[in-house]
């Protein structure tokens, strides 16, 4: 059943992206106390670089070819879904080829006229070949995603920053001696080498499942239709291209903020330094956080756009309502525990993971713009999770021209309510809150116009919503009470998290927010129902 595939697919990608992240906290703590201000510097300059050339290749490609396996393997036409495969090889290795060239070629004067950093060069050099092989890499997770196996993409992206971690440390470690250039180096050159595992492990999974693949082909040779390559190649960038826009618009909207609030805080009266020290809250202490609950989203979406291509490509239109639906109580079922939780304990997680005596006071001022940034969770949840919807119908290019909508409004609102002395740099997530929440209603206008799916207020919303306060007052009441006990900080805020997690799990299935048969579609879902069943019946 599709939907079973959604559900695990979702799951084991979720899973996969937790650990990943957690391996990035590990190399990435360490790294900072080697290198120091100056070399992480140069560590960070390089990955705007590194970044730009990636989302111009991977950015929509993968999704297209995941979409346009999953559509052909819906009709039994698994030749012609395998040459979209071999096609996207090809294509993908030469814009990678392409990549590569330009900035280990270019390293010189990237680093003198770009970067306008003296030490970027080496570490240039360094990540360059990643630009190969990570787009070849993501050409075969998109086909296994086509094919609703997200195994082959969870475990190439464990080993991969496995070895990045490893070997990124390794070298910062062992290049110490030699200067804080060749140190940055050694860790960049950790990105090529978690690149090179992770292309190694996803090609060894595919070459076990060749006879498997070359079986279907042969036993469906009569529903076969091989496409022209060029023609692929059309489709895909038909496809890859509107989502590649799309994925520049926020990051494009987020570079005019670090223009654009700046000045504005200068002209309403804050001198530079002030400035500099409002709008640092934002990068330093705020938005890694925000980012962390996107994994579970990512995963939903990346699970839920081959699922809703299958199904509207055979006109099975129920079991397309059925995934978008289920898709946005499980975006809500994640987004309003990790809004909420973080909203309640802003302070003591941010003391948890920057205190030091010297940065206490910055850390109390950014406590009130990290509990407004938590509200955008639940509308960037929407957000992707509608977009996603969108790309799995064939409407790519309406969520690109929603989005551009909203960032539009969000500029906007952004400059209006920094340039007030109460918002000030608060303006910012303000404007970014307001730019998710008009794109979602376009979205989910779209939604209904083309599909003609109608989500349950209750089910939907309403459920995760109520679960979710009641699990922050348990999270605000524990933390106090363990607080006031044990005079820790970081033993309270980790004892009030696992609180949180077992208040919400218990109310999400007393309330039927999830059920047990839906636990049931999950890896060990049947393990986890029989504990279950021990405590709740």
């Amino acid at each position: 059943m599709s939907g079973n595939k959604f559900l695990k697919g979702a799951a084991i990608l979720g899973i996969a992206g937790i650990i990943v992240k957690v391996m990035g906290i590990f190399f990435r703590v360490p790294l900072t106390r080697w290198l120091g201000d100056a070399g992480m510097a140069d560590y960070s300059s390089v990955y705007p670089i590194y970044t730009l050339f990636l989302v111009i290749s991977t950015a929509g490609i993968p999704v297209a070819i995941s979409r346009m396996v999953s559509e052909r393997i819906a009709v039994k036409n698994y030749e012609g879904a395998h040459k979209v495969f071999q096609t996207s090889v090809w294509l993908l290795g030469a814009m990678g080829l392409v990549s590569f060239a330009i900035v280990n070629f270019g390293a010189g004067f990237i680093e003198e006229v770009v970067l306008n950093n003296a030490g970027a060069g080496l570490s240039l050099k360094a990540i360059a070949p990643a630009l190969l092989i990570v787009p070849i890499m993501s050409a075969y997770r998109g086909y296994f995603q086509g094919r609703q196996n997200m195994n082959p993409t969870a475990v190439s992206q464990l080993f991969e920053q496995f070895a990045r971690v490893i070997v990124g440390l390794g070298l910062a470690y062992f290049l110490l001696s030699s200067g804080a250039s060749a140190a940055c180096a050694g860790a960049t050159f950790g990105v090529t080498a978690g690149a090179g595992a992770g292309l190694l492990v996803v090609v060894v999974i595919y070459l076990l499942n060749l006879k498997v693949i070359k079986r279907n082909i042969n036993r469906h040779k009569s529903t076969s239709v091989l496409e022209p390559t060029g023609s692929i190649i059309k489709e895909i960038l038909i496809i890859a291209v509107p989502i590649t826009i799309g994925a520049a618009i926020l990051p494009l909207v987020n570079s005019i903020d670090s223009m654009m609030v700046m000045r504005r805080l200068m002209e309403t009266g804050w001198n530079e330094a002030q400035a500099e020290a409002l709008w640092g809250r934002l990068g330093s202490y705020c938005s890694s956080l925000i980012g962390m609950p996107q994994v579970f989203i990512q995963a939903i979406v990346m699970s839920l756009v081959p699922a809703i291509s299958a199904g509207f490509k055979v006109k099975n239109y129920g079991e397309v309502n059925d995934n978008m639906s289920f898709a946005m109580r499980a975006a809500m079922l994640v987004g309003f525990p990790c809004a909420v939780g973080m909203f309640t304990l802003a302070e003591p997680i941010l003391v948890l993971l920057y205190y030091t005596p010297e940065r206490a006071a910055e850390i109390e001022a950014a406590v009130p713009t990290l509990m407004i940034m938590t509200v955008s969770i639940i509308f960037m949840s929407t957000l992707q999770t509608l977009t996603g919807a969108l790309q799995g119908i064939g409407k790519q290019m309406i969520p690109v021209k929603n989005l551009a909508v909203a960032a539009v409004a969000k500029v906007v609102i952004t400059y209006l309510l920094v340039g007030m002395k109460f918002f000030n740099v608060n303006g910012a997530p303000i404007g970014t809150i307001a730019c998710y929440i008009i794109a979602s209603v376009l979205n989910i206008r779209d939604v209904k116009k083309y599909t003609g799916t109608r989500f349950d207020f209750g089910m939907t919303f309403g459920k995760p919503f109520a679960a979710s306060a009641v699990m922050g007052i348990a999270v605000f009441a524990a933390y106090k009470i363990l607080f006031m006990i044990l005079k820790s900080n970081t033993i309270a805020t980790l004892l009030s998290i696992c609180v949180g997690v077992a208040v919400y799990g218990i109310l999400i299935l007393m309330t039927k927010a999830i059920t047990k048969d839906e636990i049931r579609r999950l890896p060990k879902g049947d393990k986890l129902v029989r504990i279950l069943d021990r405590f709740i019946k």
